[in-house]
């Protein structure tokens, strides 16, 4: 398992040339599916001209420690509306479907091979993906028990 904080920052590289398109921004989560579905690359300095860019999970070769490689026959990079308008997981807060406040998103565990979510990591400990609800601008809201 990998998490995101270790992935976050890693430059993004075509497979084929080796060419940097930008680094990790943050991904898209789907609460439905427990998995990861979008890539958000953003420039690697804010003097770049290069725009944020949103590829589809299946679109990675490979999650390393030191970069994450694009496939050869993944798609040139598009603009942010190539994929749901999700917020970031990653620092929203965690409330009940009775609105009981359960902490902070810390992190996301999962596997970088298919994207399936194995924890979401909070300032009040973990939840597995099959207790998420509903993620949006506000909160993340899980089962509670």
């Amino acid at each position: 398992m990998t998490l995101f904080s270790q992935m976050r920052g890693l430059p993004v590289l075509t497979l084929t040339d080796a060419v940097e398109i930008g680094v990790v921004r943050s991904v898209t989560l789907d609460v439905a599916t427990g998995t990861l579905t979008h890539l958000h690359v953003g420039p690697d300095t804010r003097k770049s001209r290069r725009k944020e860019s949103v590829l589809p999970w299946e679109a990675l070769h490979a999650v390393g420690a030191d970069a994450v490689l694009l496939s050869a026959d993944a798609p040139p990079a598009p603009g942010p509306d190539g994929s749901p308008d999700v917020p970031d997981a990653v620092g929203l807060r965690v409330l009940t479907e009775g609105g009981e406040e359960r902490g902070t998103v810390r992190d996301l565990s999962f596997d970088p091979e298919s994207g399936r979510l194995d924890a979401l990591i909070t300032s009040l400990g973990q939840y597995r993906p099959d207790r998420l609800l509903g993620l949006g601008d506000y909160a993340l809201v899980v089962r509670s028990g």
